[in-house]
């Protein structure tokens, strides 16, 4: 979340903190609560569309989202629509996310794991410094690619309301599973494996 600033010129010149009285104060720490939590509501709330949960509840995939995206560490840009005829973990992730760093061990474990079916995990890292995303790949020796949603125009597009999200993505690019929230092994298994069996 940006950090709020504050507005200069509220007090006049001679006017500190000490020399407000009590009655006033109150007042002015209840409106910056209700401006932070204004703030926090827009950043979970944005994006918040759960067009793709309904349709998969009716058992129906939909087409993924594609978008051309700048690699994370690597020139040029990448997309899903590149990986069609492979089953891909999507997931969306970031460094200052602690939920989506403990996650990391397994999705690197469950990409070299499915590697050899022609399946793989792509990440998309969101709205931080290219050098802060990277400083934690190395750190924690995760090889498997990642695109970088700086605006977070794609995640959008599947609804993502908070991190990490993962979806799971046939090899026809159609949306089969989606996990808000961290991925466990048991789900992987529940839902990864029988896509790794289908054949286009």
């Amino acid at each position: 979340m940006d950090n709020a600033r504050g507005v200069r010129g509220v007090y006049p010149a001679a006017t500190t903190l000490q020399g407000v009285r009590p009655r006033l104060y109150w007042p002015i720490t209840l409106a910056a609560a209700a401006l932070i939590a204004l703030l926090a509501y827009g950043v979970t709330a944005t994006g918040n569309d759960t067009t793709l949960d309904e349709a998969l509840a009716k058992g129906e995939r939909v087409t993924a989202p594609v978008a051309e995206l700048p690699r994370l560490g690597a020139s040029g840009t990448g997309s899903l629509a590149d990986e069609k005829g492979k089953v891909v973990v999507l997931n969306v992730w970031a460094s200052w996310c602690p939920p989506c760093k403990s996650e990391m061990p397994l999705l690197e474990r469950t990409h070299e794991r499915i590697s050899s079916q022609g399946g793989l995990v792509l990440g998309v890292d969101t709205q931080e410094p290219q050098e802060d995303a990277l400083r934690f790949l190395h750190k924690e020796r995760i090889t498997f690619p990642s695109l970088r949603d700086r605006d977070r125009e794609y995640g959008r597009k599947y609804g993502v309301s908070a991190y990490p999200e993962t979806f799971l993505i046939d090899r026809s690019g159609r949306i089969a599973a989606i996990r808000r929230g961290p991925v466990s092994r048991a789900w992987l298994d529940q839902h990864l494996t029988p896509l790794l069996r289908e054949r286009t």
